[in-house]
């Protein structure tokens, strides 16, 4: 390699490699782009030219369905519960998840390996939904908004990842703390949790994503409207939109009178530009929450995957 004044000279072969490099990584990410720029492209398109389909930019954007839903009271209560419900079950699911594989990390536990192994059984052995939603019923979650946060404070699959991690750590910052005279808790929540930043951080993501976009528990245990999600409110949006199109239809095809039901419908957009800006609304919290657990994310999972 030939150099000159501090700037190093590149062959031609090496520039051929970095341009091919180039395109390559650009023609990745507009493909991994452009699904999430046709759906908000086609969430601010109005009635015509939705119905056509839009693959770049339309030409006469519109905010109606964002206006009609940030101002609609339902969809706003929503997002308050779907926020609440992410961030206790987060919380609580971090705590208690963490604190349960640094109890399998104790060598003088009693029924250690049993207790680990039959925690581990639960992943793969379900009684299913009809005997969850007895359970529910039975410890009073029916209809409530606990029901969302007090089954998902502890995840097995969290804790195998939490329980590797803290075995990589040294073993000598434990046991300099316990012969200062810290207890568990102590060792627990000074030591261990502080220096578990990077895999506490990949499991919070990990639960965050997956509570924001729950709703069998909503669907199938919550008749309260005042404890909808925003999973179920932006259904239903989409629901009551396909239910106005399908009606107008078969009242079209039957010869009978849409007058009142075009009236209805006349300032209204289609079920697909209903459909993208609901998904567009349900991804933002998340992509504005990524950015910061980034840099944690790629060391917890490598630092805490499952050894053998």
């Amino acid at each position: 390699m030939k150099k000159r004044k501090n700037s190093i000279l590149i062959t031609r072969d090496e520039k051929l490699l970095r341009i091919i490099s180039y395109l390559f990584v650009v023609v990745y990410v507009v493909i991994c782009f452009y699904p999430f720029w046709n759906v908000f492209v086609n969430s601010i398109a109005n009635k015509e030219e939705s119905v056509r389909g839009v693959y770049f930019f339309p030409k006469a954007p519109t905010i109606k369905v964002y206006r009609d839903l940030l101002f609609d009271g339902s969809f706003l209560r929503s997002v308050g519960i779907s926020f609440s419900r992410t961030v206790l079950s987060t919380v609580g699911c971090l705590v208690f998840s963490a604190m349960f594989a640094f109890l399998i990390t104790q060598e003088n536990l009693p029924y250690r390996k049993f207790i680990y192994r039959f925690a581990i059984i639960t992943m793969y052995v379900s009684g299913g939904i009809i005997p969850w939603y007895l359970v529910m019923k039975a410890y009073g979650l029916y209809n409530t908004f606990f029901v969302y946060v007090v089954p998902n404070l502890l995840g097995v699959y969290y804790c195998i990842l939490i329980k590797t991690y803290i075995e990589s750590l040294p073993p000598s910052l434990i046991e300099a703390a316990k012969i200062d005279g810290a207890g568990f808790v102590t060792v627990f929540f000074k030591i261990v949790l502080p220096l578990s930043k990077p895999i506490l951080a990949t499991v919070a993501l990990y639960q965050a994503v997956g509570q924001w976009n729950a709703y069998q528990d909503n669907y199938l245990l919550v008749q309260d409207q005042a404890l909808q999600t925003v999973q179920m409110t932006l259904y239903n949006y989409i629901h009551n939109a396909e239910s106005v199109a399908k009606a107008m239809q078969q009242a079209a095809m039957s010869g009978a009178d849409i007058t009142e039901l075009a009236k209805n419908a006349a300032n209204a957009t289609t079920a697909d530009t209903v459909r993208n800006a609901t998904t567009v609304m349900s991804m933002l919290p998340i992509m504005m929450v990524y950015p910061f657990l980034q840099k944690y994310f790629a060391k917890g999972i490598m630092m805490g995957a499952v050894k053998g």
